[in-house]
């Protein structure tokens, strides 16, 4: 709930006229303000300050206007410049009241409070600013929770990411231990063969090395055995030569004189 200021009558150094005026414009706007007409109110306390710029009604009502178009911040503003002008304790005290209403409807709910305290000061007997300062704990409370509950969710989403990236890059590390063992167990094996494939080119070279030695082996004796056969050919033709020598010389001896060996028979 908002206070008006509807009919306080303030004395100022102006024409007589000219406050008439500004009086008559400010009773049309509070006559628009209830009737909801809150657009309509705001034009005629306008024109009113534009009489009368120092029309306290006229400034009060003309915030609350504002108030009323959901426009917070300025009805703030207004309100608060208001409090910190030179007036009666009581008038003082709803300049805070409604600073304090809109403070609350922006949400600003610490500045709300300090807002009605300063109500409660000023007058002490404002059941109303005593029920909003109350609530204005109390939303500040909720606001103070909630803040601190999603800040918990965040931090538990937070870790809840930490430990899935964590697992995530364990998993990975993982992998990549598992690739690297495979890798070097592919290495190893490939060594494994190429060393297998080493020894198989060296027992061929060996093989083929005894193979040669043994063909060479094959060709000496084979050429040994031809040598051999020649020899052999070379001396018996060598003997055959003798053997005929010997029997010309034989025959040289049995032309001259001839023994004759008896040989007698055992009985």
């Amino acid at each position: 709930m908002m206070k008006n200021i509807l009919f306080i009558v303030f004395m100022f150094s102006v024409a007589f006229v000219n406050a008439q005026s500004d009086k008559t414009l400010v009773r049309q706007g509070n006559k628009s303000y209830q009737n909801n007409e809150f657009a309509n109110a705001e034009i005629n306390y306008r024109k009113a300050l534009d009489k009368n710029p120092n029309s306290l009604s006229g400034t009060f009502n003309l915030a609350d206007a504002v108030y009323e178009q959901k426009d917070f911040e300025k009805s703030a503003e207004m309100f608060a410049k208001i409090g910190q002008a030179d007036l009666a304790k009581e008038q003082k005290g709803m300049a805070y009241y409604n600073l304090g209403n809109s403070l609350l409807k922006a949400k600003q709910y610490e500045q709300s409070i300090e807002a009605y305290k300063m109500a409660l000061r000023n007058n002490p007997a404002d059941a109303d600013a005593r029920y909003n300062l109350e609530f204005a704990r109390q939303m500040l409370k909720n606001q103070q929770d909630k803040k601190k509950d999603k800040q918990d969710k965040k931090d538990k989403n937070d870790k809840k990411d930490q430990d899935k990236n964590q697992n995530k890059d364990q998993q990975k590390d993982k992998n990549d231990k598992k690739d690297q063992d495979k890798n070097q167990n592919k290495d190893q094996q490939k060594d494994k063969n190429d060393k297998k494939d080493q020894n198989k080119d060296q027992q061929k070279q060996q093989d083929n090395k005894n193979n040669q030695g043994k063909s060479e082996q094959q060709m000496n004796d084979q050429q040994s055995k031809k040598i051999s056969k020649k020899d052999a050919e070379r001396m018996l033709e060598a003997l055959k030569n003798n053997e005929k020598k010997t029997l010309e010389k034989l025959k040289k001896g049995k032309k001259g004189k001839v023994r004759v060996v008896k040989k007698e028979k055992d009985w």
